[in-house]
């Protein structure tokens, strides 16, 4: 009997680390992993350093050409165009078809369009996959005397980075009121927006896209923004959050919501059907406090591994864990763990909020009203991800926490201990029996300070 024909659509973080962990458990499964995006498999965050000249995109692969002949998965560079999911079949743009056994779809995400007037114009875009990197160094290589971001997010970041790193000026577009608060708290919202304004972006809060002018040879030449402003540029980048790449997979029998529909093993509403990734949409949220789509590296890591145990062995369903995320706005780190939302009633939470007078770096933690740990969000420095997962998952004291913050510090001994001011300023709001830490000789030596 032929071995079974596992085939994945994408060659993102979860389509590979379910390749990788099938073979690991299963040494005869055929292994075919589909991506017209890309040959290989890519750090996808390493996409911005590559426009900036500072890593050529072959080194954004994490594996060895080898890797794949070795480990027996089979790589095919094609674009799918639809799934003949009763004869079990996938067919090429190309015309070519391909049979599957078992069928994973793992296709990532794709830039928000939301209808604009000219957002189909030359020098529009996104920015998520090679495509979109190879389109925006295109857009920018010449003539571009100003830049407009729409959306305030990771991507509009990051996107502002690399425009500014070439010295083209660039306008921000945020609707809300402050940058990322729909996501970040007050506090940490305004730190993030005095930063991007130092570095010379001009942010414009609550100001959103109208319409894109396009000039005589089909380009844009400017933007209306809702306050009836014309801002003249070169350059738009659509960056306003990214929603499942399914469209090719919609008017069929599979179920199809924002995402492909799966339940907490991955199994969609057809047999030997499965969805991983940004593309996948949970029937109910995997854990309280949990979106529906999960659109991180981590929980797509997570996502590959599970469906690997599952695919191999006897099924357990998808259990995320402790919610955590990093990023970096500008040259600001951030972490996040636990439940740290952009508002709360205070009647329910305390909150406990440190800044550096620097206003660069700052520390929050949420309580419940018996003082246990919710979550917290530091940004300007690092802080370990294990200690805050165990913290927040045994339910420790806000007291507890804090007296234990030095053993939480990830951040080498020269640089500034801001633990040491976290907990005076602890003990000074919430009290507790516990000594601030002290200063490391080293600290002392290289003068280390908040």
């Amino acid at each position: 009997m032929p071995a079974r024909h596992l085939v994945i659509i994408g060659n993102g973080i979860s389509g590979i680390t379910l390749a990788r962990h099938v073979r690991k458990m299963d040494s005869d499964t055929r292994i075919t992993v589909i991506s017209g995006e890309s040959e290989y498999f890519f750090s996808r965050t390493a996409l911005m350093y590559v426009f900036m000249g500072h890593m050529k995109f072959e080194h954004t692969q994490p594996y060895e050409s080898w890797f794949w002949e070795k480990n027996r998965i089979e790589l095919k560079k094609a674009w799918v165009q639809k799934v003949e999911f009763g004869e079990r079949t996938l067919v090429f743009d190309s015309g070519e078809k391909l049979t599957y056994d078992v069928l994973v779809i793992a296709t990532g995400s794709k830039p928000n369009k939301f209808g604009w007037p000219g957002q189909d114009l030359k020098g529009v875009q996104g920015l998520y996959s090679r495509q979109d990197l190879d389109q925006m160094e295109k857009n920018t290589h010449q003539g571009v005397k100003r830049a407009v971001i729409v959306g305030g997010g990771l991507i509009g970041i990051e996107m502002a980075e690399m425009l500014a790193y070439k010295k083209i000026p660039v306008t921000f577009l945020v609707r809300e009121k402050g940058f990322w608060d729909n996501v970040l708290p007050k506090e940490e919202s305004e730190l993030v927006g005095r930063h991007i304004r130092e570095h010379h972006i001009d942010l414009r809060l609550e100001t959103e896209l109208k319409e894109i002018l396009s000039d005589s040879g089909g380009r844009v030449r400017a933007v209306i923004t809702s306050k009836g402003e014309e801002i003249s540029c070169e350059f738009v980048g659509l960056t306003a959050g990214v929603s499942p790449n399914v469209d090719f997979l919609r008017n069929t029998e599979l179920k199809v919501n924002r995402g492909v529909k799966v339940d907490a093993f991955f199994q969609t509403n057809i047999p030997d059907v499965y969805a991983i990734g940004d593309c996948a949409e949970f029937e109910n949220p995997p854990a309280v406090d949990r979106r529906t789509i999960e659109q991180v590296w981590y929980t797509g890591r997570m996502h590959g591994e599970t469906l690997a145990h599952n695919l191999c062995k006897k099924p357990v369903p998808y259990q995320p864990g402790i919610w955590f995320n990093s990023a970096k706005f500008l040259d600001i780190e951030y972490q996040t763990y636990g439940t740290v939302p952009s508002t709360w009633k205070d009647s329910e939470v305390n909150s406990f909020y440190w800044e550096h007078s620097s206003g660069k770096v700052c520390f929050r933690m949420l309580m419940d009203q018996d003082g246990r740990i919710l979550g917290v969000n530091n940004f300007g420095f690092r802080l370990r991800h294990e200690f805050f997962d165990q913290a927040v998952r045994e339910k420790w004291s806000g007291e507890k926490v804090i007296a234990k913050l030095d053993k939480a510090n990830f951040d080498p001994e020269f640089f500034a201990p801001y633990y040491l001011e976290i907990q005076k300023a602890f003990k000074a709001q919430f009290g507790g029996n516990f000594q601030p830490a002290k200063k490391s000789f080293i600290q002392k030596l290289f003068g280390a300070s908040v």
